[in-house]
């Protein structure tokens, strides 16, 4: 995934060339919305004092038969919002204070 700043606000997308082999493939859209909402949650946590405008780009991802659900993706989304942000996020995209902040 690709982390850039925004403007404002929280934007996701899959890349138009992310190409993954799973049936059925009507589940994958499921999947990457559940991977957006982990990532604006965790950059939402009231623990980092804002709301960062960020735009996230889904550029590779795997899926299996046994191991992909939605839970499994949204949780993918958390630990890669995580690295983001351990990485320094809050440096480099636009940061709004929170109300109250």
């Amino acid at each position: 995934m690709d982390f850039e700043p925004a403007a404002e606000g929280f934007a996701y997308e899959v890349a138009q060339e992310l190409t993954v082999e799973y049936e059925p493939a009507e589940s994958l859209p499921r999947f990457f919305a559940a991977a957006a909402a982990g990532i604006e949650e965790q950059l939402s946590l009231p623990e980092y004092g804002v709301v960062i405008a960020t735009r996230v780009v889904l550029r590779r991802a795997r899926a299996d038969t046994f191991g992909s659900h939605e839970l499994a993706f949204k949780i993918a989304g958390y630990l890669a919002a995580r690295k983001a942000l351990a990485c320094g996020l809050t440096a480099t995209l636009s940061a709004a204070p929170r109300d109250g902040g």
